[in-house]
């Protein structure tokens, strides 16, 4: 019996959301390995409502662009204890890899970093030209209009 529990529980790790931690040296080289597509990276934890609100339109607008060359990348902010139920909350959304969670020394000079407007406060999500470079940030919940237009002239 306790085999087969440890089985059960095996399994459903396997399906589990693959979770890599991205910290202030690995965010350059996460957006650089997206050279060539429109990358939106979407910051968001599950304690965030209008994080979780969003999810579902940016998992459909990846679908939906994929195909173009558009990329949705997501990064929890939750605590190491909350990895779990972030992964759960990915997987039950259907979000697609990559995805990631925030591992940083320094918060404050990570947030800086992006964007120096940012306060740090969720959801916030960057985009990305093809050539890698930050072309908007977006503080709040997405006005999914202005980022549907603002992605078609990337695309």
């Amino acid at each position: 019996m306790k085999s087969l529990i440890l089985l059960i529980l095996a399994a459903g790790a396997l399906f589990a959301a693959d979770l890599k931690p991205v910290n202030e040296a690995a965010y350059p080289k996460m957006v650089a390995s997206s050279k060539g597509k429109v990358v939106l990276v979407n910051f968001w934890a599950t304690y965030c409502v209008p994080c979780r609100k969003e999810m579902p339109a940016l998992v459909a607008m990846q679908q939906r662009l994929a195909a173009k060359g558009f990329q949705l990348v997501t990064v929890s902010a939750d605590e190491p204890e909350q990895e779990k139920d972030a992964a759960a909350f990915l997987d039950k959304t259907k979000v697609p890899a990559p995805v990631y969670i925030k591992r940083v020394k320094d918060d404050d000079k990570f947030i800086n970093s992006l964007d120096p407007k940012w306060s740090g406060a969720l959801p916030a999500s960057f985009l990305y030209d093809r050539q890698g470079r930050k072309v908007k940030s977006y503080f709040g919940e997405i006005d999914l209009k202005q980022l549907e237009a603002d992605v078609a002239k990337l695309l």
